[in-house]
């Protein structure tokens, strides 16, 4: 990943609405979530969220597929272990185990 990828990736999360949203979908897993859905969860309007929802899709966040007249969003899992990996790339002097969640740490 390119920093600049990663600076519109980190831009488009540095949103409280945005950052909830992403989260969702990244806790519903393959199946997704529709937009109503997602904006029911978040207590947002629909029309909000669906314009955040635009910024998460054009940092390649998050992927969408028309579904009748919904339209259902899911995590963009490639693109975020590409910006896991981007971030932890020079990791700790070759030390990985020092980047563990800090719950695994001894």
């Amino acid at each position: 990943m390119e920093q600049t990828d990663a600076i519109t990736a980190f831009a488009a999360l540095a949103q409280p609405s945005r950052l909830d949203a992403f989260r969702l979908l990244v806790k519903a897993g393959p199946e997704g979530m529709a937009a109503g859905e997602i904006a029911q969860a978040l207590g947002a309007r629909q029309n909000t969220m669906s314009a955040n929802l635009s910024v998460l899709h054009g940092a390649g966040l998050v992927e969408s597929r028309r579904e009748g007249r919904s339209i259902r969003y899911f995590a963009a899992m490639p693109r975020v272990g590409a910006l896991i990996d981007f971030l932890v790339e020079d990791c700790c002097g070759g030390r990985p185990e020092l980047c563990a969640p800090q719950e695994n740490r001894a």
